[in-house]
């Protein structure tokens, strides 16, 4: 019998941690290199942007170690892919992109909107930094959007407001019916604004425009369902 114990305790004592470390998930804990982003087209960088929100979506998401993405990152960033997006909560590029520590640059304001300092962030991101892509993305049931179209007045968002009302009479004389509490049209002109913002870049920037037209940078639009998580890149690139 004690034989039988300890044959047991011998063999066996290990098998759990055994276990364990076969069912534990291997964690990434590499950035995105230099040579990579050197390497990579705006098309392939928006691929890795469609591909990361379909893992997201169907929640089989990369698992990172942050620490170790953050102490190599420390020693310098390459980021593929700059975002514009809203500042809500529920709209975070680097979960629903499933993007690592500096893989990706965000830039986040209330309604998407452009000014001189997102563009000068957008031109540091692309021309400095080397990223391959410009995301504008909007969002469903957005707030500032809703807050855009029912004309509301607080503070200083008046200014960010303000840079939304252009597209709203267009869009609502093709739904004349709906009206500002209706999601439908409020995720409509977020739409527009969306694609407002990505048309005033290489407008705004004689630095991006030629990084454009030089095949370097790609603009492109998207909208995010907050409800499914899916991302939809619109067939609207500038």
């Amino acid at each position: 019998m004690k034989s039988l114990l300890l044959f047991l305790l011998i063999n066996c004592i290990d098998l759990p941690l055994a276990l364990a470390d076969t069912e534990a998930p291997l964690l990434l804990g590499k950035t995105f290199s230099q040579a990579k982003q050197q390497a990579i087209s705006p098309d392939d960088a928006l691929n890795k942007l469609i591909a990361g929100n379909k893992r997201f979506v169907s929640n089989q998401g990369i698992q990172r170690d942050y620490l170790a993405q953050a102490k190599q990152s420390s020693y310098g960033q390459f980021p593929f892919a700059i975002v514009l997006n809203c500042m809500d909560s529920r709209s975070v590029p680097e979960m629903i992109f499933d993007q690592g520590i500096a893989d990706i640059f965000t830039l986040r304001v209330a309604g998407n909107i452009l000014n001189d300092d997102i563009l000068g962030s957008m031109e540091f991101g692309a021309k400095a930094a080397g990223a391959k892509l410009v995301v504008v993305m909007g969002h469903t049931s957005c707030g500032a959007v809703a807050g855009a179209c029912n004309q509301v007045q607080l503070g200083n968002l008046d200014h960010v407001l303000n840079k939304i009302q252009p597209v709203i009479p267009a869009v609502k004389k093709t739904m004349p019916e709906k009206t500002c509490a209706d999601m439908d049209l409020v995720d409509a002109i977020a739409k527009a604004n969306a694609i407002a913002v990505a048309q005033q870049i290489p407008q705004r920037s004689p630095l991006l425009k030629a990084l454009v037209d030089k095949g370097e940078l790609a603009i492109v639009v998207a909208m995010h369902n907050i409800k499914t998580g899916q991302v939809e890149f619109l067939n609207h690139k500038v």
